[in-house]
């Protein structure tokens, strides 16, 4: 079993976003720049997001976080975002989810300008990545794909088992890996029989928020593991989807929770950030 460490990527990729960033700054006169919407006062999504904000001041990156109340109204956001569109100086957008019951989060993910979407949840965004075409990728689910390149992991041909449906990770995922060459079935809340899909896996992804969900029966021998979840215990210890200490015996490689994909969803924010600087901004100068 051999772990495929993020943590240790995700610095080598913060390197390389620095290196870039630093050459837009030279050569270009141009400084990436990130703003980030964030609603109410979730400990999670602050933390978050003050992750990544350090994580821009680190690699060069300009960000500003646009601090909402709860009761903010939906077109007072809406009037924020289109701001940030006509913002020359700030290339990508993101919206700290989840937000408050009265905003219509669709609405507002729409609302950004697909060329600064760098989460990739704009329904243009998701296009182009279902038909296979450039465009910005949800940052866990690329993450995850740099992470399997990164061990020389190919999943071009193997069966891969997807558990988790989400617009954030599970479907991006399964078009990812559709993309690449794998045969990809997706498991979700009314899946029959759970165990009878990940037991056919090559490669096993698995971000649904639910500790200890996968056990090692429902694992096939030498199996990759990808665990994309995230919970804490009563205890305060942080876990993943996966239980990982009986699972890893069975699995050829798996990632660590924490330290797995977690740091790679930064570093893949940080990347599609230098991303949109370089294809508009520079381009324009050109």
């Amino acid at each position: 079993m051999e772990l495929l460490d993020g943590k240790k990527l995700s610095a080598k990729i913060r390197e390389e976003v620095k290196a870039e960033t630093e050459i837009l700054k030279l050569e270009h006169k141009v400084t990436p720049g990130l703003a980030v919407i964030l609603v109410g006062n979730d400990p999670a999504s602050h933390a978050y997001v003050n992750m990544k904000s350090k994580a821009c001041k680190e690699v060069g990156i300009y960000s500003i976080i646009h601090e909402m109340p709860e009761s903010i109204s939906q077109e007072e956001i809406l009037d924020i975002i289109q701001k940030i569109n006509d913002n020359e100086y700030i290339d990508g957008v993101l919206i700290q989810l989840p937000l408050p019951t009265q905003v219509d989060t669709n609405m507002l993910i729409e609302a950004i300008d697909v060329k600064k979407d760098v989460d990739g949840f704009h329904p243009y965004n998701v296009g182009n990545l279902v038909t296979g075409k450039d465009g910005f990728v949800p940052c866990t689910p690329l993450g995850v794909m740099d992470l399997l390149a990164e061990y020389n992991i190919d999943v071009r041909g193997l069966n891969a088992c997807v558990v988790g449906a989400s617009n954030i990770v599970g479907k991006p995922m399964q078009a990812l890996l559709l993309n690449a060459g794998a045969t990809v079935d997706i498991c979700h809340i009314d899946t029959k029989d759970l165990k009878a899909h990940t037991l056919n896996a090559d490669i096993l992804l698995v971000g649904v928020g639910k500790a200890n969900l996968i056990t090692e029966d429902m694992v096939k021998q030498g199996a990759v593991v990808v665990d994309i979840g995230i919970n804490k215990l009563e205890s305060g210890k942080l876990v993943g989807d996966v239980d990982f200490d009986n699972v890893s015996k069975k699995s050829s490689f798996i990632t660590p929770v924490p330290g797995g994909v977690g740091p790679m969803t930064i570093a893949t924010l940080l990347k599609n950030t230098v991303k949109a600087a370089k294809a508009y901004r520079v381009a324009k100068k050109k």
